[in-house]
């Protein structure tokens, strides 16, 4: 704890003065007290009160005066705590594989509503970001807590092909030093020599990447490459793979179809119904997914079911790190010291009625 005016403390100085002058009064009081001819007349006289009754009003208010005088010298401590402001951005797999329905009624439509749902758990303060990847990357919606706009965009995905888990890693990247000017932009190299651990324990920014997939890297930057810039940049990835290893049919609505080629955001129209009866294998790369949280310090989870997707949406950081912050608690002191006056003055009147 340190002083922003210490010098204030230079008022304690006073305390001796008065338990002195408290003396002083009492040896006083008791010089020219009334002399009574017999004893037992005084002892009838005086009210009954124990010494401590008598001296425990008095040491409350020195008490509540060393409180007063530290509230006045503005004392100041470092204490952690939780920074809520943050930015997170759901990077979101819109690959045409999105339309498997091994997870009904499709992947795309569990993972937008995962997504809305942990948009809507997010404090007010929170900036969330949208990506959206398939053959490349691109982000939806900047960094913002307007969650109406967040959602709005997460109920418009649409699919395209390809899958580029390097290229939404990197665009994350860009959304977030668009919002953290502590953050440089993907492409700048910000060491001589690469780093595959990563930040240490601690060092890292309250900023997180959530990258959800259910295929493997097809075109584009390699994932750990990418990986490698984020841990440059002291961010963790949150990689999520979702999707089970069945044969399933491809079934997307009309809205989820979009176009081969990007339009606006990730298509908006184009195939009527299509992909019905369409089925292949999908795999899922889950050592290059486990390798990105790795490199990065995040983590990874697997999901295979609606239920287990929200699970992994829930269990993702909130609070993301602890932040020191000097704050000046002279109120804490300010309030002591005024409650042991007042109790001090309750005291002296009630127990030392009599002169």
């Amino acid at each position: 704890m340190n002083l922003i005016w210490p010098w204030f403390l230079l008022l304690l100085l006073s305390i001796p003065l008065l338990i002195a002058v408290y003396i002083w009064v009492l040896r006083r009081r008791r010089h020219f007290a009334v002399r009574y001819s017999s004893l037992s007349i005084i002892r009838e006289a005086l009210p009954r009160r124990s010494r401590w009754r008598q001296h425990l009003p008095f040491a409350l208010f020195l008490l509540g005066l060393a409180s007063l005088t530290m509230a006045m010298a503005r004392p100041v401590a470092d204490v952690e705590v939780p920074l809520s402001q943050t930015t997170i951005i759901l990077a979101l797999d819109v690959s045409r594989s999105m339309c498997a329905t091994d997870v009904s009624p499709n992947r795309l439509t569990v993972a937008q509503e995962a997504a809305l749902d942990f948009i809507e758990e997010q404090a007010a303060d929170t900036q969330i970001g949208i990506v959206a990847f398939a053959g490349f990357a691109e982000i939806i919606v900047p960094p913002t807590n307007d969650k109406e706009e967040l959602q709005e965009a997460v109920e418009n995905l649409t699919t395209s092909l390809g899958t580029a888990i390097g290229s939404a890693t990197l665009k994350s990247i860009d959304a977030i030093a668009e919002n953290n000017e502590a953050v440089p932009p993907s492409g700048l190299n910000l060491k001589t020599e690469e780093n595959d651990n990563g930040s240490e324990e601690g060092e890292y920014l309250p900023d997180i990447i959530v990258l959800l997939t259910d295929g493997a890297n097809t075109q584009g930057p390699f994932p750990l490459d990418a990986a490698r810039q984020a841990a440059d940049r002291q961010l963790r990835v949150y990689t999520i793979g979702f999707g089970t290893t069945e044969l399933s049919e491809m079934v997307c609505s009309r809205q989820q179809l979009g176009s081969d080629i990007f339009g606006g955001r990730f298509g908006g129209g184009g195939f009527g119904g299509g992909f019905r009866d369409f089925r292949r294998f999908l795999l899922l790369d889950e050592p290059t997914l486990e390798a990105v949280a790795d490199i990065t310090g995040g983590s990874y989870f697997r999901a295979e079911s609606a239920d287990q997707l929200n699970e992994v949406f829930l269990d993702l950081p909130t609070q993301i790190v602890l932040q020191k912050e000097t704050l000046e608690i002279s109120v804490i002191f300010l309030a002591l010291g005024a409650i042991l006056a007042i109790i001090a003055m309750a005291l002296a009147l009630l127990w030392n009625r009599f002169p």
